[in-house]
């Protein structure tokens, strides 16, 4: 079974939420547990850059799963993705634009 390879955009008008989000994305890999063991390969957001191609996107956050039933598991029961969405959905000016892909 390939890789997972999943993008999340967001619209975060605030620098100083886009950095604490940043932060919030650095630890994720070791957060993150399934079944007691950590499950995401690679956990990492950064800012977008000030680009009228960015159509208005501000950050990006890049996850990689080892398979499509991590990521499920992901969206639906991952206590520290769980967390993440809780601090940032508050602050996002719309939905954020999730693209994934195998490796």
């Amino acid at each position: 079974m390939p890789q997972i390879v999943r993008l999340t955009l967001f619209k975060i008008p605030d620098p100083a939420i886009i950095q604490e989000a940043i932060q919030k994305y650095s630890t994720l890999s070791q957060d993150a547990v399934k079944d007691g063991k950590q499950y995401i390969q690679l956990a990492l957001a950064n800012p977008a850059h000030a680009d009228p191609r960015s159509q208005g996107y501000t950050m990006v956050a890049r996850t990689v799963f080892e398979s499509k039933n991590d990521m499920d598991y992901y969206d639906n029961e991952c206590q520290a993705h769980t967390a993440i969405k809780a601090y940032v959905k508050p602050n996002v000016a719309g939905p954020p634009l999730v693209l994934y892909t195998d490796a």
